[in-house]
C-alpha cells in the first residue's frame, strides 16, 4: 500500500513539474506567435503605405501634369492636394490605420477631407506672406469656414516660419530680425502679427502640410515622394525592431515564472506532506521542523525550476520539458551526491542511482513532449503525456520476475568481481612493466658508458637481453679480432 502511495505522490510531483515547464513554454510560444503576427501585419502595412505613394505619383502625372491643370502658376497647388492625400494616408497605413484623407476635387471651399474635418490648402509664395493673404481672401468669401471646424493648411516650411514669428516678442523681433536680406525679416514679423491681430482666425486654425513648398513643384514632386517612401521603410524597420524587443524574454516575465513555479511546487509539497502525515495519523499542527524544512525546500526548488526553465528555453535551444527534466535530474543527483558524501551509499550505488534519476527525468521529458504534440492543448497535453509515459515506464520496470531480478543481481555481482580482478591484474602488469623498464634503463646506461671496458661488457649484456645469437655477440678478444680482420 505504501508503495502505491509513494508512486502516486511521485507521479503527482512529476506532473506538477512538467505542468510548470509546459506553462513556461506556453508563455514563450505566446510571445513568438505575437511577434510573427506583428511581422505579418507590418508586411501588409508597408505594402499599403508604399502603394499609396505609388498611386499618388501616378495620379499627379495623369490628372495634373499630363493635363497641365492649373497652368504654370497653379499646377503646384493641385500637386500639393493629391500629394497630401497620398502621404497622409501612407503615414496612417504604416502604423496600421485606415486611409484618413480624401481629395474633394470640386473647386469649392474645401480641398481635402480628413475624416470629418474640412481642409483648405494655401500653397502661395507670392507676396511674402506665407499664404496668410490667401487665407484672408478665402475667409472673406467663406466667413463660417473656421467656425464650422475647418482648417487651413500651408506648406510645412511656411508654417514653421509663421509659428516662430507669431511667438516672437517685439523686443526679440527688433533685436534678431533684419530689415531685408535672406530669412524672415522684421517686415515679415509685422505682417504676421497684423494678420492675427485682426482676430478673424487664430494660429490653432492653421496647420502644416506634410510637404514643404518646393516639394510640390512639377520638377521635384517625384523626388520628394520617393524620399517619403524611404522614410516609410525606415519607419517600418523601426517598428519591427520595437516588435522584436517587445517579444524578447524579460526580467519581469522571468520573475513571474519563478514566483509561479515556486508557488505551485511549494503548494504541491504542502499537499503531499499533509496527505502523508494524515495517513500516519498526525495532524497539521503536529508538523515538525523537519517537515516544514521539506516544504520550504519545495518552494525553493520550484523557484529554481521556474527560473532555470525560463532561462534555458529562452537563451538556449532547449525545449521546456527537457529544461524541467534537467532541473529534476540535477536535484536528484545532488541528493545522491549528498548521501555519497555522508557514506550512506558507495561509489557504485551513487553512479547507479544517478543513472536511474537521469533515466526517469528523460522518460518524463520525452513523454511530456510527445503528449503535447499529440494533444496540442497548453499544459494539458504535457500532463497527460507525462502521466501515460511515467506509468508505462514504471509498469515495464516493475514487471520483472523474482528470477529475472536475481539474475540481474548476479550479473552485477559478477561485474563487480570482474572489475576487481582486472584491476589487480592491471596493477601487477604495471609493476612488472616498471621493473622491466628499470632493468632496461640500467643496461642502456652500462652499454653507453664512457668507460670502454664497461661499455663492451654492457653492450654484450644488452645484446643478450635483446635476443642476439650468442655466437654473434663480440664478448671476447678472439671474436672481436675475427670480426674486424677476417
Amino acid at each position: 500500500m505504501s508503495e502505491i502511495v509513494d508512486d502516486s505522490a511521485r507521479l503527482a510531483k512529476s506532473n506538477q513539474e512538467q505542468a510548470v515547464a509546459a506553462w513556461v513554454g506556453y508563455l514563450n510560444q505566446l510571445r513568438l506567435e505575437e511577434l510573427v503576427r506583428n511581422y505579418r501585419q507590418r508586411d501588409l502595412n508597408l505594402a499599403a503605405a508604399l502603394g499609396s505613394i505609388e498611386r499618388t505619383i501616378q495620379d499627379i502625372g495623369s490628372k495634373v501634369v499630363d493635363t497641365n491643370r492649373g497652368g504654370v502658376k497653379g499646377m503646384h497647388g493641385f500637386i500639393a492636394e493629391i500629394a497630401e492625400v497620398g502621404v497622409g494616408n501612407a503615414r496612417s497605413r504604416i502604423l496600421g490605420g485606415e486611409a484618413v484623407y480624401r481629395w474633394v476635387n470640386d473647386n469649392g471651399p474645401v480641398d481635402l477631407m480628413r475624416g470629418e474635418v474640412e481642409i483648405q490648402q494655401k500653397f502661395v509664395a507670392a507676396g511674402g506672406r506665407f499664404g496668410l493673404g490667401a487665407i484672408a481672401e478665402h475667409l472673406g468669401r467663406y466667413p463660417d469656414f473656421v467656425r464650422d471646424g475647418g482648417k487651413y493648411q500651408i506648406p510645412g516650411d511656411h508654417f514653421r516660419v509663421v509659428r516662430e514669428l507669431h511667438a516672437m516678442s517685439p523686443e526679440d523681433a527688433g533685436r534678431f530680425l533684419t530689415r531685408g536680406g535672406d530669412g524672415p525679416s522684421f517686415g515679415d514679423w509685422q505682417r504676421v502679427r497684423a494678420f492675427f491681430a485682426e482676430g478673424q482666425i487664430g494660429v490653432e486654425s492653421i496647420e502644416p502640410s506634410a510637404l514643404d513648398y518646393h516639394d510640390v513643384q512639377r520638377d521635384s514632386y517625384e523626388a520628394a515622394l520617393g524620399a517619403e517612401q524611404d522614410s516609410l521603410r525606415a519607419t517600418d524597420k523601426s517598428l519591427r525592431a520595437s516588435d522584436y524587443q517587445a517579444s524578447r524574454p524579460s526580467t519581469r516575465e522571468g520573475v513571474k515564472a519563478t514566483l509561479a513555479s515556486a508557488a505551485i511546487e511549494g503548494g504541491t509539497a504542502i499537499v503531499l506532506a499533509i496527505v502523508q502525515k494524515r495517513r500516519e495519523g498526525r495532524k497539521f499542527e503536529d508538523f515538525t521542523r523537519e517537515d516544514w524544512t521539506g516544504i520550504g525546500l519545495g518552494f525553493v526548488q520550484g523557484g529554481v525550476r521556474g527560473m532555470s526553465t525560463y532561462t534555458l528555453t529562452n537563451f538556449t535551444a532547449t525545449p521546456a520539458a527537457v529544461a524541467s527534466s534537467i532541473v529534476t535530474a540535477s536535484f536528484g543527483i545532488a541528493a545522491q551526491a549528498n548521501k555519497f558524501r555522508r557514506g550512506e551509499i558507495d561509489e557504485l550505488e551513487f553512479i547507479e542511482n544517478a543513472e536511474l534519476v537521469s533515466l526517469e527525468a528523460a522518460v518524463s521529458a520525452l513523454s511530456s513532449f510527445l503528449g503535447q504534440a499529440a494533444i496540442p492543448v497548453p499544459i494539458l497535453g504535457a500532463v497527460i503525456g507525462n502521466t501515460v509515459g511515467t506509468v508505462m515506464y514504471r509498469a515495464v520496470s516493475s514487471a520483472l520476475s523474482q528470477r529475472e531480478a536475481e539474475a540481474i543481481a548476479r550479473y552485477l555481482d559478477q561485474q563487480r568481481l570482474l572489475t576487481e580482478q582486472l584491476a589487480a591484474e592491471h596493477r601487477e602488469l604495471i609493476d612488472r612493466l616498471e621493473a622491466s623498464m628499470v632493468d632496461y634503463l640500467g643496461l642502456l646506461d652500462r652499454a653507453f658508458t664512457p668507460d670502454v671496458e664497461a661499455a663492451l661488457t654492457g653492450s654484450a649484456e644488452l645484446a643478450r637481453q635483446l635476443g642476439v645469437a650468442a655466437d654473434e655477440i663480440l664478448d671476447s678478444d678472439e671474436k672481436t679480432l675475427a670480426f674486424f680482420l677476417d
